[in-house]
């Protein structure tokens, strides 16, 4: 393997991630020709085939998946490096890839705009998804750092607390329960829900919380994948939610949805800054974690009508 170069494997990674020839020659500003040169080279190297040649696309065998894993953990160490350097010199530069899930997009511009105001020389990328999306996003190096609740189980990871992360029911304002005090359980458990989708973190922890009424995770609810049309289905009147407090503090403090006193809510879940344990951490990461232990909650939204019931 001693002359597979940095140029082919750049190659295999935007062959895997685009799926053609084609497209990956145009990302990389090459022609299509000169990038099959270099994954027949790197598969003369190998031995082995490195795509499965589908009608579909290119699609990475066993082998070709490990090369693509070489190479990103390749380019991940050079970015360190780059840093290292920069931190040297004495200069505050870096770069930093921040996967967030969906709920945190409701902060997390914000919270940017307050690390750059104190680290203005580090390039900073935002990708947003849900919550598998941004395990995967971790798993396959193209985040640095993850912006979750619970940190994921079957990866190794160092995770940063930086706040709490309230769950609620919310309902219209005309709702019947809305006012009413001390709502039981069982009686929240009669109205129908509007859903995240099965594996996002709010789904899980709401199927915990009606986990112990008989047959009601039978039929959850009426599912939606994100929360803006939630809480629109909710403002509707088409059912009530469970739901991150952070996502409809402004609709609440407008009186455009209301808060239900549930017993046994809030259920306070935290927020957590989450990095892969097993890579080399960047000056970048360790100054972004470190803000997030300082100043990260300050930039959390607030239900007044929350915190002061409480």
């Amino acid at each position: 393997m001693k002359n597979i170069t940095l140029r082919q494997l750049r190659a295999l990674t935007a062959i895997q991630e685009h799926g053609k020839i084609v497209s990956a020659a145009k990302a990389l500003r090459l022609t299509a020709p000169a990038v099959t040169l270099q994954l027949k080279q790197v598969e003369d190297e190998a031995g082995v085939a490195l795509f499965d040649r589908t009608s579909e696309g290119m699609r990475p065998t066993a082998a070709g998946l490990a090369f693509i894993d070489a190479a990103q953990t390749i380019e991940e160490r050079l970015r360190v490096l780059a840093d290292d350097i920069a931190a040297i010199r004495g200069v505050r530069k870096g770069s930093l890839v921040v996967g967030a899930v969906s709920t945190a997009k409701y902060f997390a511009s914000r919270l940017f705009a307050g690390f750059m105001h104190d680290y203005p020389g580090v390039d900073m990328k935002l990708i947003i998804g849900n919550r598998a999306e941004t395990i995967d996003s971790l798993k396959n190096h193209r985040a640095d750092v993850v912006l979750m609740g619970r940190p994921p189980r079957d990866l190794p990871v160092r995770s940063t607390l930086f706040g709490d992360h309230p769950l609620v029911v919310v309902a219209a304002p005309d709702h019947p329960l809305a006012g009413k005090r001390d709502i039981s359980k069982e009686e929240i458990a009669r109205e129908h829900f509007i859903v995240r989708e099965r594996g996002s973190g709010t789904r899980i922890s709401f199927e915990h919380f009606l986990a112990e009424i008989p047959g009601r995770l039978d039929d959850p609810g009426t599912e939606m994948d994100s929360n803006e049309t939630i809480k629109q289905a909710v403002m509707a009147g088409l059912g009530v939610a469970f739901i991150s407090a952070h996502t409809v503090s402004w609709e609440v403090d407008a009186g455009r949805l209301a808060l239900l006193d549930v017993v046994g809510l809030p259920i306070r879940r935290q927020w957590f800054a989450v990095s892969r344990a097993d890579r080399a951490v960047t000056p970048a990461m360790v100054a972004f974690e470190e803000f997030l232990g300082r100043k990260g909650a300050g930039y959390l939204p607030l239900v007044r009508q929350l915190y002061s019931a409480d």
